[in-house]
């Protein structure tokens, strides 16, 4: 149904479309990488501690010399799936959902999980480059290099709208990155 304004221009205000709330996309792919992650952490830790360095690296955490010296690039890949304990998934799973919702929700699906992999992958070979660098090496895992780079993707499209970008301002976004630095 229209109605006229003052001015005898058409309102359509009353038109039941207008009045609905904005649907929001479900989140997908965040959903699916958090899904893997949590089952790759439950099957893990029903056969082992995923607290140990020894198991975690006899699973496919990553190690920078195996990685560089031995040619077991695998490394980077599966230790983005890997997690040092509930408490390590937890943390990057929380973020990764808030993050990735946010990203998902505006950069679409396809672009999203490629620039997920991309990110993970750089922080997995730059930390494990660095690692070689300095000769101080641990066996790591975790999702963090990839939430990281979504972080810092996030604030380039904050700061390239200058706005707010759904419910993700720059000051709450510098609020996710110092829990998630603290909480990992």
């Amino acid at each position: 149904m229209n109605s006229y304004d003052n001015n005898g221009q058409i309102n359509n205000y009353n038109n039941s479309y207008m009045n609905e709330p904005e649907q929001r996309k479900i989140p997908y792919v965040t959903a699916v990488l958090v899904a893997i992650n949590v089952v790759v952490f439950l099957v893990m830790e029903f056969f082992g501690s995923t607290e140990s360095g020894e198991y975690m690296y006899a699973h496919g955490a990553s190690y920078a010399p195996d990685i560089f010296e031995n040619g077991q690039w695998y490394r980077i890949l599966t230790s983005m799936f890997m997690h040092f304990g509930a408490e390590h998934l937890i943390n990057n799973m929380v973020m990764l959902y808030i993050l990735g919702y946010q990203i998902e929700e505006n950069f679409g699906r396809v672009k999203y999980l490629i620039t997920y992999f991309i990110c993970g992958i750089a922080g997995g070979i730059i930390s494990s480059g660095i690692e070689m660098i300095t000769g101080e090496y641990s066996i790591s895992a975790g999702a963090s290099g990839a939430i990281f780079g979504i972080f810092g993707v996030l604030l380039v499209m904050i700061f390239k709208s200058r706005k707010q970008l759904g419910q993700v301002s720059a000051p709450r976004l510098i609020l996710l990155f110092i829990l998630m630095v603290f909480g990992n």
